[in-house]
């Protein structure tokens, strides 16, 4: 299936269930096509797990929900061995780690050990347990959820986790309109149980292996490098984003590109991106943090201030 044609079906079948989320959409699918994983922060209510679930439905994936909790274990997500007595052997059990689309719900609720879990599982695509390791399917994409106000009983996640995530996004609240229109939607039944499958995950395999056809000149990729480097001696940051980040922003902006039907990335592919695939691997001082700065105004500011190759 051509990437612009998948882009368009995948994302007017989700947004039929998730309304007035277009560009979220559309960057979560872009996300999905790299083989990215996301992390959806937004207040309780706004369809993070709806958006999760549509999207699963939408190209027909196998899709496991963790609620995380401070007594999940990193066992109830990876599996564990179980002694047989009849065969006298360890017998590997899968956790729910094992799908394709796994939503991870209030991640920040567990201890980092339990986070942790994940970390292989999102860089390698495998868990290791009792020194086994176990191939996890493809694709596999993890989305997880947190709210950014309640603290309490929450494990902040580390910066390691965080750099795994190729993109931070929010929903934000519907308008007045949108809001109505959503009552009137699920005035007899969710549309999500009503939502049917206009693609597959073979479909999704097939466009991470095409988006190598979307050319990236050598000025767009120093750009991309540059933006990234700039988070490093930016003032008021005390950790910068990774050569992780470069290489994110790079592939969602060939992904954009090519659900834009064109087979190169322009530097407004680059920018569409940058503050999402960039602003969460930053650390800023605690100055500058209680001064009421965000790590998504500093990186706006970054790209306000590079200079946008010809």
């Amino acid at each position: 299936m051509e990437l612009q044609q998948l882009h368009r079906r995948i994302a007017a079948n989700v947004e039929s269930v998730v309304l007035g989320q277009t560009v979220t959409v559309r960057k979560l699918v872009a996300a999905l096509v790299v083989g990215g994983h996301v992390l959806l922060e937004d207040f309780p209510g706004t369809g993070k797990t709806t958006l999760a679930k549509a999207l699963a439905r939408s190209i027909a994936a196998d899709f496991r929900r963790v609620q995380f909790t401070p007594d999940l274990l990193p066992s109830d997500i990876v599996g564990v061995s179980i002694y047989n007595p009849q065969t006298q052997q360890f017998a590997f059990h899968s956790g729910p780690v094992f799908t394709h689309l796994l939503l991870a719900d209030e991640i920040n609720r567990a201890s980092p050990r339990t986070q942790s879990a994940l970390l292989e599982a999102m860089a390698e695509g495998q868990v290791s347990v009792d020194g086994e390791r176990h191939a996890l399917p493809d694709p596999f994409f993890v989305v997880a959820t947190q709210n950014p106000v309640e603290f309490h009983g929450t494990y902040p996640l580390p910066e390691a986790q965080m750099d795994r995530f190729a993109l931070k996004l929010r929903l934000g609240y519907l308008s007045a309109e949108q809001e109505v229109e959503m009552l009137s939607a699920q005035n007899v039944a969710h549309p999500l149980e009503r939502l049917a499958p206009v693609a597959n995950v073979q479909d999704v395999l097939a466009a991470r292996r095409a988006l190598a056809r979307v050319r990236v000149s050598d000025p767009v990729k120093r750009y991309a490098v540059d933006l990234v480097a700039a988070t490093r001696t930016a003032p008021g940051v005390a950790l910068g984003a990774s050569p992780r980040g470069s290489l994110a922003v790079v592939k969602l902006a060939q992904a954009l590109a090519a659900f834009d039907g064109e087979d190169f990335v322009a530097p407004e592919h680059v920018q569409e991106i940058a503050v999402e695939a960039i602003a969460h691997r930053i650390v800023l001082e605690r100055e500058r943090t209680f001064a009421g700065v965000s790590p998504e105004a500093v990186v706006e500011q970054i790209v306000k201030s590079l200079p946008v190759p010809a």
